[in-house]
């Protein structure tokens, strides 16, 4: 119980703090996101496109000077640090101008701030008691599981998105085929009763 309770104490000293989102990106438009930053704050900017034409996007970030920090073109998934040297607005945009009808789902995930040490009075040549060696551990155990959650959480919605795509793209294929055969049966029908039709001949008129 005092382990658990030591855990649970240590996991809530953090500085960091982190947007998560999901959202859609309409062809040949742009979309921006702002965030108010102090100077020497360290951030992590992580975005991956999860349906939609190729699954590309383009991606910059400028600071408060509109100096570019990152800019990629037609990226499928990325990942961004950097420490900011001045304080202002910061602003992440991604870019779907290329397009001209594919919509694109980007995934998103913006961490700023530096993680506080879960002890922070601990050195190198410090020793570590059991207790608190078993929660250093369960901590990065922890960070793990949450990564690979997010990791596989993407995978299924790609996956997902993609199976839907293909199960529309058989469905209007199987639709298509059945008018085609239909259309066929009925042309099958009038040719083969015009066979056996009786033709009328004419006779010609005596004099």
């Amino acid at each position: 119980m005092r382990l658990l309770w030591l855990c649970a104490a240590l996991f809530h000293v953090t500085a960091v703090w982190s947007t998560e989102l999901t959202f859609e990106l309409p062809d040949n438009e742009r979309q921006c996101f702002h965030e108010e930053l102090e100077s020497e704050v360290k951030f992590n900017l992580d975005f991956q496109v999860i349906a939609g034409g190729n699954y590309d996007v383009d991606c910059f970030v400028t600071d408060p000077m509109n100096n570019i920090l990152y800019q990629e073109r037609k990226k499928q998934y990325d990942s961004f640090s950097h420490t900011t040297t001045t304080k202002g607005v910061y602003k992440v945009c991604f870019s779907n101008e290329f397009s001209t009808f594919s919509h694109k789902m980007i995934y998103l995930d913006f961490r700023a701030g530096d993680e506080t040490p879960l002890l922070p009075d601990i050195t190198k040549t410090t020793a570590l008691t059991q207790m608190e060696s078993a929660c250093m551990s369960i901590h990065e155990i922890l960070k793990v599981v949450v990564e690979s959650q997010t990791w596989y959480r993407l995978r299924e919605a790609q996956d997902r998105i993609r199976a839907e795509d293909l199960q529309d793209r058989v469905s209007y294929w199987s639709i298509g085929e059945t008018l085609f055969l239909f259309v066929i049966s009925i042309g099958q029908v009038v040719m083969l009763r015009s066979f056996f039709s009786d033709k009328k001949t004419t006779v010609p008129a005596r004099t």
